[in-house]
């Protein structure tokens, strides 16, 4: 179904966006959010796009599925809700603590050994309690915690030094890069850091839905249908209760969903259909009603959609108007405003 060689790095260029998502009011268009959608088909093949799919771009958080599939190939023994925390973006609530704890004690490590930046838990009412009770920003609770306590897990399995297991030199990142290359089907185009300290590596977005399907599409048993498996069985293990992410796995039988900052979505389904989006200014309103959208192009029941839609807009405390994806991508989703 996918071809297994790796081209080319993408081009590093200003991406060539097209509008993707119009903000309404009142029946007149007030704002147009900016963006690049791919629809793969069961094939494999780009069957809708939008903007400019060949960029490199930075998938932030929506590339922890393949990191999570680079740490099980080098033996990472975890699966099910340890798994599914490995490739989270957490809200930072008890049980996402407690994971995190727990894969560092499988490791014999403790929170000490974390390098990821010290914060506060990403969900505003977890924030708000620990707020309350007095609690400081922790590496514990930032919200790429468990990832990183599998990076340590992944460096004591194969006798890798913990020092420095953030340096794109060091040989845990030298084995997550060749299999984002590997699932990407391209070469990596620019490392930098991300938010919470690790390397990010530059791929296009056509790349990106390529790695989601091939690890929707991996046969039972593999690494790649290991991480698909645990975070759909445990979607708000790798997001949170209330997260639009664990909402859309829910919604949609045997659908892997992750987001990432700065307006990015990926999606896949069993059979190979995915879609990726990047909404250039990085506005969460317009990512989940274009996923949502970009899905039912793809053959999603729309039905199982709706209440992705997108946000209402207010005005004097009624809804006067919304968010809705552009003509090219609406037909098969009726918006949710005139």
């Amino acid at each position: 179904m996918f071809s297994s060689s790796v081209a080319d790095a993408p081009q590093i260029r200003e991406p060539l966006h097209a509008p993707v998502a119009h903000l309404i009011r009142g029946g007149v268009v007030e704002g147009v959010h900016y963006g690049s959608v791919v629809v793969l088909d069961a094939d494999g093949k780009v069957a809708l796009q939008l903007g400019d799919i060949e960029a490199a771009f930075y998938p932030r958080s929506a590339l922890k599925p393949v990191q999570a599939v680079a740490m099980v190939r080098a033996g990472l023994p975890l699966d099910g809700e340890l798994l599914s925390l490995t490739a989270a973006s957490h809200s930072g609530e008890e049980r996402h603590l407690a994971g995190t704890r727990r894969i560092l004690e499988l490791a014999g490590l403790t929170e000490d050994h974390l390098r990821n930046v010290p914060d506060m838990p990403f969900d505003p009412a977890v924030r708000d309690a620990w707020v309350r009770e007095g609690r400081q920003p922790s590496r514990l609770v930032q919200n790429c915690s468990g990832k990183h306590a599998a990076m340590l897990y992944t460096c004591v399995l194969n006798d890798w030094p913990l020092e420095g297991y953030l340096d794109p030199a060091h040989p845990l990142q030298q084995a997550i890069a060749e299999i984002v290359e590997d699932l990407t089907g391209q070469r990596i185009a620019r490392v930098t850091v991300d938010g919470c300290g690790a390397p990010l590596f530059s791929v296009s977005l056509h790349g990106l839905a390529r790695a989601a399907a091939r690890i929707t599409t991996a046969a039972p048993g593999t690494p790649e249908a290991r991480v698909a498996d645990a975070m759909r069985s445990h979607p708000e293990m790798a997001s949170g209760a209330g997260r639009d992410v664990a909402a859309l796995m829910a919604a949609v039988p045997g659908l892997l969903a992750k987001d990432g900052f700065e307006g990015v979505q990926v999606a896949a389904l069993p059979d190979g259909r995915a879609v990726a989006v990047k909404i250039a200014d990085g506005a969460n309103r317009a990512r989940v009603p274009v996923a949502a959208a970009a899905l039912a192009w793809g053959g999603v029941d729309p039905g199982l959609l709706v209440q992705f839609r997108g946000e209402e807009l207010l005005g004097g405390g009624k809804a006067v108007g919304c968010v809705r994806p552009v003509r090219s991508l609406e037909p098969v989703v009726v918006p949710a405003c005139a």
